[in-house]
C-alpha cells in the first residue's frame, strides 16, 4: 500500500495544475508581503534627515528610531509560525495587514518622536510576520513541478518593494521642490512617504481574502475536504487528492519538531553547521548592506549631493539591487552556492574599498571633488550589484538546504535571529560612525567582506545538487 502511495504521489509531484495563471496570482498575492517587507525595510530612507531636523536629535537617537523597527521584525518573525499554526497563514497575513496599515497611519501622523517610534515596532513586527509566512505558505500552495521558480517571487517582490519605495520618495521630494520638510497638502514631504505605504498595505489585506488557505494547515485541523478543493485548483484535476492528502498528512506526522536543544553540542556550544548558519547570516550585514537602503539619501547629501539627486541615486540604487537578484536567480543552480559567493565577496570588497578611498578626500565648499564623487557613485552602485547577484540570494538559499532535517526549523530559526541582531548593529551604529569617520566607516565594512572569503572556503558546504536528506 505504501509503494502505491508513494509512485501515486511521485505522479502528483509531476503534475502540472491546469490554471497556471491562477496558481501565479494566489503566488503573486502572497509575495505581496515580501514587496511590504522591502518596501517598510528602505521607505525610512527618505525621512531621516527630516526627522532629524524636525526632533532636533542627534545620530544615536536617530539611529534608534530607523533601526527600531527591526526589535519588532524579531517579534514577528519569532511568533508569526506558532499563530499560523494555530490560526492559519490566511489569518496572520491578514494581520500583517493591518498592522501595516496601522503603523503607516501612525508613522504619518506621529505626535512625537516616541510614538514614531512605537509606530515603527508595530510595522516591524508586521515585518517579521510577513518574512516568515510569505515563503512558507507559498511552499506548500505551489505545485511542486514548479516551486523553485514561485518560491523565488518572495526574493523579488522585496527588491521590487525596496525599488518603489525610492521611487514614490524621489516624486514626493519634487512635489515639495526638493526640501523633505515642505509642505504638501498639510502634511510634511517625510509623513507622506511614510503615509503612502497604506495602499500597498491594504492591497495586500484585500488580496488575502482572495486566495485559498494552505492545504497543509487545512490537512492539520481536519478540514480534508476543503483541502482536497485547495489541491484540485493549484495542482490539477489529474492528481489523486486522496492520495495527496496521505502523503502530506503522512509527511507532517512523520516530521520532527526541533527544539533549541538539538542544536547544542560542539566545542563551542552549538552545532559546528549551526555556527556556519550563524556566520552567513552575520556577514550578510556586516558589510553594511542596509546602509545602502536606510541611509543613502543622508550619505550623498552629506558629501554635497542634493537632495533630489539624492534620493534619485538611491532609486538607481535599488533597480541595481533587482538585476543583481535576477542574476543570482538564473545562476545559483548552474554556478553553485560557493562560487557565486566567492564572487560576490571580492566583488564587494573591491568596491566597499573604493568608497572608502574616495570618502577620504576633503571636501571642497562641503563636496567631494569631482573625480573621486563619480568614483564613489559607480563603487555605491558596484557594491550593491555585487552583493544582490551573491550573499542577497545565496544565504538564503544555504540557510533553507544547509541544516540536517531533523535541525532545519530551530537552525534556521538561530540563523534568522542573529541575521536581525547584525541588521539592527549596523543600522543603528552608522549615524555614529559616520560623524566619526565616513571613510573608516566603509573600510570596517570592507575588512568583513574580505574576512567572508576565507569564511566561505574553509567553512561554508556546497549544497548545488544534493537532496535535502544528504545534508548532515
Amino acid at each position: 500500500m505504501s509503494t502505491t502511495v508513494q509512485a501515486q504521489g511521485a505522479e502528483g509531484r509531476k503534475a502540472q495544475p491546469d490554471h497556471l495563471g491562477h496558481v501565479i496570482f494566489i503566488t503573486a498575492a502572497a509575495a505581496m508581503g515580501g514587496f511590504l517587507f522591502g518596501y517598510d525595510s528602505s521607505v525610512i530612507n527618505g525621512a531621516v534627515e527630516a526627522i532629524r531636523g524636525k526632533y532636533d536629535i542627534g545620530s544615536a537617537a536617530l539611529a534608534q528610531v530607523v533601526a527600531i523597527a527591526l526589535i519588532g521584525s524579531a517579534i514577528g518573525a519569532a511568533t508569526a509560525g506558532r499563530i499560523a499554526d494555530r490560526i492559519g497563514r490566511i489569518r496572520v497575513m491578514q494581520i500583517a495587514a493591518a498592522l501595516f496599515t496601522i503603523s503607516a497611519v501612525g508613522s504619518a501622523l506621529p505626535f512625537s518622536l516616541w510614538d514614531l517610534a512605537f509606530w515603527r515596532v508595530l510595522g516591524g513586527v508586521g515585518i517579521g510576520m510577513a518574512s516568515v509566512i510569505g515563503p512558507a505558505y507559498i511552499a506548500e500552495v505551489a505545485p511542486p513541478a514548479y516551486r523553485g521558480r514561485l518560491a523565488s517571487f518572495q526574493q523579488a517582490a522585496i527588491v521590487v518593494g525596496i525599488a518603489i519605495s525610492q521611487l514614490v520618495n524621489w516624486g514626493i521630494l519634487n512635489l515639495a521642490d526638493g526640501d523633505q520638510r515642505g509642505q504638501i497638502a498639510g502634511l510634511e514631504a517625510w509623513q507622506w512617504m511614510l503615509g503612502v505605504m497604506i495602499i500597498p498595505a491594504v492591497l495586500y489585506g484585500l488580496l488575502s481574502f482572495a486566495i485559498p488557505e494552505s492545504p497543509r494547515f487545512l490537512i492539520s485541523v481536519g478540514r480534508t475536504a476543503q483541502a482536497k478543493q485547495v489541491l484540485e485548483e493549484v495542482e490539477g484535476k489529474t492528481v489523486d487528492l486522496d492520495v495527496r492528502v496521505t502523503e502530506i498528512d503522512r509527511a507532517m506526522r512523520s516530521e520532527e519538531k526541533s527544539t533549541f536543544k538539538d542544536l547544542l553540542g560542539g566545542r563551542f556550544g552549538l552545532l559546528p553547521i549551526v555556527w556556519i548558519g550563524v556566520g552567513l547570516s552575520v556577514f550578510q550585514q556586516l558589510v553594511g548592506i542596509n546602509v545602502a537602503f536606510y541611509y543613502s539619501s543622508t550619505l550623498w547629501q552629506s558629501v554635497g549631493v542634493d537632495p533630489s539627486s539624492s534620493f534619485f541615486y538611491s532609486f538607481t540604487t535599488s533597480i541595481i539591487n533587482i538585476l543583481g537578484t535576477v542574476i543570482a536567480m538564473i545562476f545559483v543552480d548552474r554556478v553553485g552556492r560557493k562560487p557565486l559567493a566567492l564572487i560576490g565577496s571580492v566583488g564587494m570588497a573591491v568596491s566597499l574599498a573604493l568608497v572608502a578611498w574616495a570618502f577620504s578626500a576633503n571636501l571642497v565648499d562641503g563636496k567631494l571633488p569631482h573625480a573621486e564623487g563619480v568614483l564613489a557613485l559607480i563603487a555605491a552602485h558596484s557594491f550593491v550589484l555585487f552583493f544582490a547577484l551573491s550573499w542577497g540570494v545565496v544565504v538564503w538559499v544555504l540557510l533553507g538546504e544547509m541544516f540536517p532535517n531533523k535541525i532545519r526549523a530551530a537552525g534556521l530559526g538561530v540563523a534568522a535571529s542573529a541575521q536581525w541582531i547584525a541588521n539592527w548593529a549596523i543600522t543603528a551604529s552608522f549615524p555614529s560612525l559616520s560623524d566619526w569617520n565616513l571613510s573608516g566607516t566603509y573600510i570596517m565594512y570592507t575588512a568583513f567582506a574580505l574576512l567572508s572569503i576565507p569564511f566561505i572556503l574553509k567553512w561554508v558546504p556546497e549544497t548545488k545538487g544534493k537532496a535535502l536528506e544528504e545534508m548532515g
